[in-house]
């Protein structure tokens, strides 16, 4: 059973930076991991997600330019490094994970991800 353990969240004010972490217990190269977050009473939504064979990244229109996807397979984590913070990015932030391919498939990220971490919480006052 592949666990995440995410880290990183906290509050900061408009225009302040937090980057999260996503510790998994496999190897991250060969998946697709991403990060998705979640206000309460609306549905969750994709915020970015980075597929490693081949290395391929891609943001949700909100974020993208603000926002970056990364992974470490050395340290089995991803990262999520968010900058220029809004109130609007206020949500529980998750991290999930692809079954682990181990192919070369440019549509990983269309997967189902199978696997979820337990959620950080991103505050960003004005």
């Amino acid at each position: 059973q592949v666990q995440l353990v995410e880290s990183g969240g906290g509050s900061v004010q408009a225009g302040g930076s937090l980057k999260l972490s996503c510790a998994i217990s496999g190897n991250t190269f060969g998946r697709c991991m991403g990060w998705f977050r979640q206000v309460p009473g609306k549905e969750r939504e994709g915020v970015a997600t980075i597929n490693t064979r081949p290395p391929a990244t891609k943001y949700a229109g909100s974020v993208k330019g603000r926002f970056t996807v990364s992974q470490d397979n050395a340290k089995s984590t991803f990262y999520l490094e968010m900058n220029s913070l809004k109130p609007e990015d206020t949500a529980m932030y998750y991290c999930a994970s692809t079954d682990w391919l181990g192919i070369y498939d440019t549509k990983a990220c269309d997967r189902t991800f199978r696997y979820w971490g337990q959620g950080t919480q991103v505050t960003v006052s004005s």
